[in-house]
């Protein structure tokens, strides 16, 4: 992570858009999990990216957070947040990955606050109407192998980066919160299955693209929702020679709390949030089967060690027809 974020108060907040108004030239509000997020931007880019990914919200609507993007000459990148007001300013942020996820962790802020729904920066597919989710730290292949995992002909994406969570009495149930996903360049040369979505799309100066995937998996092959089942951790470890670990509630909130939940992205870190997301992680992690994988091998290695784990933790075929 290259960016820190700095909490502001409302009189500060305040400051800030009037002296920034004058610039955002564009805006548009986007529906977040029932959560109405509105841009204001200086970049147009920036605002198609952003209808391109988010499913839009009525102008009518009364927006719950604001994210104010801006690109000004001759000042240093920074990311200031309201936690009162739920607004957040970025200045010189141009990575789009970092804005859509400071957007989407504006509503995770909002919704466990307000609603005790909780958010995971994670990846979640459904396999045969089982629930598969992967969580991990970047640059471990949570975005390889949850794309891999989508060949598999009878799974269908709720999402490959970051999805919301309703707890009841039964098995936690994952929901999707983007329209469509962002993704590298390179996941094409990993599998090829995906080489024509990538060639239809328009990259960035960092080789990466807003993509409708339902290009390649069809119209049923992404769904809003799914039950979770099996949740897999992923570590990169080469000194290990240990693939597949099966853990304890424990052992995996352990693991969460030592990864920052895996989420750089969270924009209040204090003692309250801490023990609100200590919480529910642990009431997920008691009702699914929970596996640390260690993705030393090939991506084509490693997601054969996880299609052969979930065949045996579950009762789908995850062999894929080519």
């Amino acid at each position: 992570m290259s960016y820190k974020v700095q909490l502001i108060n409302p009189q500060e907040k305040d400051r800030f858009f009037e002296n920034y108004a004058p610039q955002l030239l564009y805006t548009s509000k986007a529906d977040i999990y029932g959560c109405c997020i509105k841009l204001l931007t200086n970049s147009r880019q920036i605002k198609d990216l952003w209808e391109d990914n988010f499913y839009s919200a009525n102008e009518n609507i009364r927006s719950h957070g604001r994210l104010i993007v801006l690109q000004e000459s001759n000042q240093p990148m920074s990311v200031h947040y309201d936690p009162y007001t739920k607004t957040a300013f970025l200045i010189n942020v141009d990575y789009y990955g970092w804005i859509k996820s400071i957007a989407l962790a504006l509503a995770s802020d909002i919704l466990e606050d307000e609603h005790r729904i909780y958010s995971v920066h994670g990846a979640v597919i459904d396999i045969s109407c089982l629930g598969v989710s992967i969580i991990a730290p970047s640059g471990t292949g949570k975005t390889t192998h949850s794309w891999g995992l989508l060949r598999i002909p009878t799974a269908r994406l709720i999402s490959d980066d970051w999805y919301f969570v309703r707890l009841s009495s039964r098995e936690p149930l994952a929901l999707g919160s983007e329209k469509n996903t962002y993704i590298q360049a390179d996941i094409g040369k990993i599998w090829n299955e995906y080489e024509q979505l990538v060639d239809k799309a328009r990259l960035d100066e960092r080789g990466r693209a807003i993509v409708n995937v339902r290009w390649i998996v069809g119209g049923g092959g992404v769904i809003p929702m799914a039950t979770l089942h099996n949740i897999i951790l992923l570590k990169r470890d080469p000194t290990d020679n240990q693939i597949i670990t099966q853990l304890s509630v424990k052992e995996a909130l352990n693991y969460m709390r030592e990864h920052d939940f895996c989420n750089p992205h969270q924009l209040v870190r204090d003692k309250r949030k801490l023990e609100l997301r200590t919480n529910f992680f642990e009431q997920i992690f008691e009702k699914c089967k929970i596996h640390l994988i260690n993705t030393t091998g090939t991506p084509q290695q490693t997601q054969t060690e996880i299609r052969k784990l979930l065949t045996l933790t579950t009762p789908f075929d995850t062999k894929y027809s080519n």
